[in-house]
């Protein structure tokens, strides 16, 4: 049970979160409609995330399936009416392919479209589950042996085999910084994501929409480089978790 206190404390984030995109999106001479927040639950309990989706956050980010079944649920409880969800969910985590068929319905965007493998299991079955998914692909710009994604050299010779697949909506490209880049550094890496979507976008026909890019560290550079939607964890769970 969340009491008051804690409700309120996770309102003032919502609102602080506001301002700073807010903030940002002026310095960078942007909208701020044109940024969409993404509240990060990778750590919370459903309880918590239900607080946050109530004060205002309709788009919600899980890395893990067996997470998002459980909050999912959760809210499913708390939302009698299925016509009106409280909210969207984004997968930001990888997805096994095992895990995929009990995910894919609850999902509005699969941000973390890693792999052509992973992409022909995931529109198989949106064929068989008779959806159409939103997806990004995910890029790893920096070539990290450690990171999952997609190398800029892989998404370009790929792209017409993803663009070819039933059941998948190309929206755009997901992206993370090196863990720990200084200001000038991220804003270069996002920078070069930005410009391997406008490249794809020439070559391929789509618009590529969406880029997701930027967390609570590295949002700000994010949006300058053109970011349509920021991951935001540390910042709306301050005072409520101890940890990022």
């Amino acid at each position: 049970m969340i009491n008051s206190n804690m409700a309120e404390i996770i309102s003032q984030n919502w609102q602080s979160a506001i301002a700073a995109v807010s903030e940002a999106c002026a310095a960078a001479g942007r909208r701020y409609e044109e940024v969409t927040i993404v509240g990060v639950t990778k750590y919370v309990a459903p309880e918590l995330a239900w607080q946050l989706s109530c004060a205002g956050c309709k788009i919600l980010g899980e890395n893990r399936p067996q997470s998002l079944w459980e909050k999912y649920e959760y809210f499913k409880q708390q939302t009698p009416d299925a016509n009106e969800p409280a909210c969207q969910w984004h997968l930001i985590g990888h997805l096994q392919r095992n895990k995929a068929r009990r995910t894919l319905p609850m999902l509005s965007c699969l941000e973390s479209l890693d792999s052509l493998r992973l992409a022909e299991s995931v529109s198989s079955l949106a064929q068989d589950l008779n959806i159409e998914l939103d997806v990004l692909l995910e890029v790893n710009i920096t070539q990290d042996a450690s990171k999952t994604g997609l190398t800029p050299q892989e998404l370009q010779q790929q792209l017409p085999h993803f663009m070819s697949l039933p059941g998948l909506r190309l929206a755009g490209l997901m992206a993370m910084a090196t863990l720990g880049a200084n200001g000038d550094a991220a804003r270069c890496e996002f920078a070069a994501v930005r410009q391997l979507r406008d490249t794809l976008s020439a070559a391929s026909g789509l618009e590529l929409s969406k880029l997701s890019m930027g967390m609570s560290g590295d949002f700000r550079e994010a949006i300058a480089e053109g970011a349509t939607q920021v991951r935001l964890g540390t910042l709306l769970w301050d005072r409520v978790i101890t940890h990022d």
